[in-house]
């Protein structure tokens, strides 16, 4: 049995896939087993579904946030990952350099550079 609505979950399965990428979704759904599952299935119907699923700000403000929140928290796999998602939202490269700079005011120099060298990868390989 489920422990998700069914409707959030397919919502937000549309906008992760729109962010992330249909191949990049899949392949961690396929991925998850017993265990993981439920966190899969719960965070794309509420991250994605709930916080993305609505319509008062949009995807590319919406990925401009999540750098600036991940790039604090120094989660550079889901930055970079979040960083490919931005660039399919419409956000710049100059912006993606605009958002590691709050994140050097707010959190560091340190983390700032973090974000660049993520930066710069995702830059090359796109």
């Amino acid at each position: 049995m489920s422990t998700f609505d069914e409707d959030l979950f397919l919502k937000g399965l549309e906008q992760r896939k729109a962010t992330l990428g249909a191949e990049y979704v899949e392949r961690n759904l396929a991925a998850a087993d017993d265990f993981t599952r439920p966190f899969q299935e719960a965070m794309t119907a509420w991250c994605w579904g709930f916080g993305w699923g609505d319509d008062v700000i949009d995807a590319k403000t919406r990925s401009m946030m999540n750098l600036a929140m991940i790039g604090a928290l120094g989660k550079m796999s889901e930055w970079e990952i979040h960083c490919r998602g931005a660039i399919t939202n419409g956000v710049s490269k100059e912006e993606v350099r605009a958002i590691i700079h709050v994140v050097a005011i707010y959190c560091g120099v340190p983390q700032a550079l973090e974000c660049f060298r993520v930066a710069r990868r995702v830059f090359e390989n796109d």
